[in-house]
Parts: structure tokens; sequence; C-alpha cells
């Protein structure tokens, strides 16, 4: 059956709908499937087709037409729509192109508009760019023209019905079981965390994961663009979500509203899903406020390139002394872990590094886990997360949760002669981060 005959039945039928706007799903699945079944051509098809032209025309009504079949396979973790008849996918970490499109563009626009009205939003040629999500939590990008000269433009970030916990990121390579354990230790004794990775690297999924370590008791509260964290494991949980200033320029709700708003929630802890631009201050002041245990991520190539990105977020929102932000920034962050997608398409841990302080008006990072390339098998990375011989310098919150051991050395254990083999290593470090 053509895409013209197709777009004719759904407009018969959205005709003969109109005394009947109240069917439920199932009277007008009925109510599809008689009417289809009606067409002469349907009885050259075999069962299995007619499930699926019916299964399509019922999506155009109530679901996302030919997207609908996409969003609901769990193998495709993206899918991005170029334009009205260019569609592709990522399944199993390879992107591809399939062969559906929309029978126009009008009609992609139609499914635009039901997908951010969801959502209370709104996008149109005055305001063509929007973050929203679907109803499954799948996080979306939109952008319509004239800033997409091909047509409509939308990008479906899928993520996992049930959410990836640390022992499944174990399990699949991610990241070694010691660096795991590592992590939990210090998620449990409210060190402040920041993730880094590039796009589609996994950030997301991996602070879904460590939020599993948060303590049920605490109250948290969760600040995004648009919601797509997974936190299931604590109650007290507050979910905040910005807004887009209405058609009149009127009623935007930035994140940085939120982070300060949520300062007088009181919050054990703040989770602040991705930091882009000014809220970063806003995040660092948080941090170095008592709010302990916090967690964010950000866009970088490695840890060093987050550092300066996270001032250039600082300084374009505020006239800062460059040192006075660095200062900032090693006092309030404790650990940076960089996540990468490597040429394989395995998403790794590559680095977690401790902040160790400031000197010489420069943050000092210190490398604690590396990821080890040892080759390639069958067009797959062999490598692994080692710990390097650094050891934890700042250990006090360690202490006062009680947690002891959490770098891999007993309590008490003399570790002097280990780091003075290793202050070599610190200082390049050091330097590095002054190259870039």
């Amino acid at each position: 059956m053509t895409e013209e005959r197709l777009a004719q039945l759904r407009k018969e039928l959205r005709g003969g709908l109109n005394m009947n706007s109240m069917l439920s799903d199932g009277e007008l699945l009925q109510y599809i499937e008689r009417r289809l079944l009606q067409e002469p051509e349907m009885a050259d098809y075999t069962a299995a087709e007619k499930r699926r032209l019916i299964r399509r025309m019922y999506d155009s009504f109530r679901g996302l037409d030919v997207l609908q079949p996409l969003v609901e396979d769990r193998s495709i973790t993206e899918i991005m729509i170029n334009g009205h008849d260019e569609i592709f996918v990522e399944q199993e970490g390879r992107v591809r192109k399939v062969p559906v499109h929309f029978e126009s563009r009008e009609r992609l626009e139609d499914i635009i508009q039901s997908i951010v009205s969801a959502v209370n939003r709104v996008v149109n040629e005055s305001s063509p760019i929007v973050d929203a999500r679907l109803k499954d939590g799948s996080r979306v990008n939109i952008v319509l023209p004239p800033v997409a000269l091909k047509g409509p433009t939308l990008t479906i970030r899928k993520f996992p019905e049930n959410p990836l916990t640390m022992d499944d990121l174990v399990q699949i390579g991610s990241l070694s079981r010691e660096a795991a354990l590592f992590l939990q230790r210090l998620v449990r004794s409210k060190y402040n965390l920041f993730i880094s990775g590039g796009t589609g690297s996994g950030k997301t999924t991996f602070l879904n994961a460590l939020s599993q370590y948060i303590p049920a008791d605490e109250r948290i509260i969760t600040i995004e663009d648009s919601a797509e964290l997974q936190i299931v494991n604590v109650p007290n949980l507050v979910s905040l979500e910005t807004r887009n200033a209405n058609t009149e320029g009127r009623g935007e709700i930035t994140i940085r509203d939120l982070i300060r708003s949520s300062l007088r929630m009181r919050p054990n802890r703040i989770v602040v899903g991705e930091v882009r631009g000014t809220e970063a201050l806003d995040m660092l002041q948080a941090m170095n406020t008592g709010h302990d245990g916090s967690l964010s991520t950000g866009h970088a190539n490695s840890t060093v390139d987050m550092l300066s990105r996270l001032e250039t977020m600082v300084l374009s929102g505020a006239d800062l002394p460059v040192s006075v932000v660095r200062k900032q920034i090693s006092s309030a962050i404790d650990i940076f872990v960089h996540l990468s997608r490597l040429r394989d398409r395995s998403r790794r841990v590559t680095e977690i590094a401790e902040v160790a302080g400031f000197e010489q008006g420069e943050v000092v990072l210190r490398p604690l886990f590396v990821f080890q390339e040892e080759g390639e098998r069958d067009g797959k990375i062999i490598g692994s997360l080692i710990r390097t011989p650094n050891r934890m310098l700042h250990k006090e919150k360690l202490r006062m949760a009680g947690i002891l051991g959490a770098d891999g050395m007993e309590e008490g254990e003399d570790q002097s002669k280990g780091d003075e083999e290793h202050s070599d290593a610190v200082k390049a470090g050091t330097a590095s981060f002054r190259k870039e």
C-alpha cells in the first residue's frame, strides 16, 4: 500500500472519528482494523503484513506514527530524523538508515507538536530549538527550520527500561570491580563527583548507576533541562526541570534558577544532570556551601579539558579573576570521572582523578585510575582500568563516614614512600594542565 493511499485512508478515518472522538485505545484499534480490512488490496497481504499496517495506522492516531516501532525496539538506542524522508538509528553501536519515512513534512511537524505539547513546551519558527522527553523518559531534541536547513530535525536518545547498575557496567567491561567499589565508597562518604565525557559516552547512564549508592534516608534534588535521570532507590526525591519562555518571552526558568531554589529545599545532595553554561558557578557554590555528595556531568574530551571548560562556563557569567574561579573548582569538586567512547564503539571509564589541590594558580589533578589499552582482538579493544601508584590525599570524608581503606590501603599503612616515588607524575599532570 502506497504512502499516498495510507495518507488518504488516515484522512478518511479521521473524518469518521469526528463523532466518535472518545474511543478507547481498544475501540480505536478495532475501528481501524474493520476499515482497513475492507480494502481490496489487503486480501493480497499476509497476516503479519496486515497487522503491521493496522498497527502503523493506529500509531498515527495515538502514537508516533512511523517512529513508534523504532521507539519500542529496545535494541535501538538513538533515533535521528534529518527530515521527513531521512531516518537513521543507532543499533548495537552502529548507525544505519532505516527504510521508513513520514508521508510528508507536515506529518512530521504534527508529531513534533504532539511531543512538545505533552510536556508543556513550545517550538516554532521564532523559537526553533527545544529539548523535551517522551512518556518513557527518552530524551528528545528538536530543531526546526530556518535553523535546520533540510527540514524539521528530531533526535531521540533512548534509555534502558531498567537502568544499568554499577554491577552491570562492571559486567560489560565499562570499569573494573575495584574502581566500582572505590566509587561506591566515595559516594557514600559524600565526595563531590563530576562526570565528564563526549557525546554518547554514557554520562547519564553512569550518573544513574552511581546514584544507587546514595543512602536511602537522604533528600535528593535533581535538576535537569529535560528530566531523564532514573533514581529509584531514594524515596525523598524531588525532580526539577527547566522551562522555556512562552510566546511572549516570559516565564523562562533556567538551571541557575533551579539551583538557587533547591538550596532552600533542605537537600542533602544536589544532582545537576548537565552543566553547559553560567550555571556552573551556582553548582560550584552549592558544593561549597555544605551540600557534599553532589553529582554533575559535563561535555569534555578529558579531565583536563573539563577543568578548562568549567573555567570558561563560570567566566561567561561572572566577572571574576581566573585564579578565584580555579580555587572555587578545586575546593568544590573532589573527584573527576572521565568516560570515553572508544573506536570499537564501547563505552569505558578511562580516568578517575582526584583534585589534589590548588598550587601556583593551577588546579592539580592526581590520576588514581587510568584505562590502559593492550591491543585489539576481532575489532574489539582489549584493555582495563588499572590503578595508578597514586593514593588519595584527602581522606577526611572517608574517616567521617567511618569508611577506611577506600583507596586500597588499610588505615595507618605508610604511603609516604609511594607518594614520594610518584611526585614527578603529579607534577607532570599539573604541567599538562598548564599547557592545555
